[in-house]
């Protein structure tokens, strides 16, 4: 009997030591790959940010020198639409959205969010003359399953659409998740986001845009709540909640 205790004491006792040794070894692999996760994170925004843009093809390869040669990093405070200090390379929209003295819960909440950051970063594009060419802000709004995070890059007007460019979905394949196909990406160019009277127009069409509408793209075939989701969010990010007080501001006196 004693020598079966032992044995199961034994037996506890190594699994004990073995449970401890992983977990030591877990928690040392996440602390040493944390530089690295986060150096991938910031190149894969850096990338969204450049197709965003119309400058990932020239960048090839070099994302990051493409990168730091045109593009400009700017904080903003989205209440007032002013420009503010603060480190936009380690900046986190998600952090801040969570965090009640960092964010604020929408009085009209068309994107879903429950609360947005009280800040944002934004993201000044030049081209080879050195003149301002596109401004790229990024939008977060649900979907189907879950939030989508993605950018919209807009001409110096504020209003005509460059691009709309979707990253981290949890849409459904073949469906919601055709936001990420070539054709339907190549269906924004030239659209307009606001009416004559200033007001968020953009929206996806069930049955696809009709000839001339300069304010509608085709809505993805099947995917109608995700189809509503970016519509939704698009206004809401360019509305007086979201980007608005910046747009009036960059268009009374640019960014002085």
């Amino acid at each position: 009997m004693s020598s079966n205790k032992e044995t199961v004491g034994k037996t506890l006792g190594f699994v004990f030591v073995v449970c401890l040794v992983c977990a030591a070894l877990v928690s040392v692999s996440a602390i040493g790959l944390k530089p690295l996760q986060q150096a991938n994170k910031l190149l894969d925004k850096q990338t969204k940010i450049l197709e965003a843009s119309g400058l990932l093809e020239k960048a090839g390869s070099d994302i990051v020198g493409t990168y730091t040669k045109f593009v400009e990093a700017k904080m903003i405070d989205l209440k007032t639409g002013a420009i503010i200090k603060g480190d936009t390379d380690s900046f986190d929209e998600r952090s801040d959205s969570r965090d009640a003295s960092k964010s604020t819960k929408p009085e009209n909440d068309m994107a879903g969010l429950s609360r947005r950051a009280d800040r944002a970063v934004i993201y000044l594009v030049k081209n080879d003359q050195d003149q301002l060419d596109t401004i790229v802000l990024p939008i977060v709004g649900s979907g189907l399953w879950d939030l989508m995070y993605g950018f919209v890059g807009l001409a110096p007007d504020l209003n005509t659409v460059r691009s709309v460019v979707y990253s981290d979905l949890k849409e459904t394949p073949g469906l919601g998740a055709e936001v990420l196909n070539p054709k339907w990406k190549a269906l924004w160019p030239g659209k307009k986001i606001y009416n004559d009277q200033g007001e968020p127009a953009i929206q996806l069409v069930k049955g696809g845009a009709k000839q001339g509408d300069v304010h509608g793209v085709d809505a993805l075939s099947g995917a109608t709540l995700t189809s509503n989701g970016v519509t939704s969010t698009l206004r809401f990010w360019l509305g007086s909640e979201g980007y608005g007080p910046f747009v009036a501001n960059f268009k009374n006196g640019g960014l002085d």
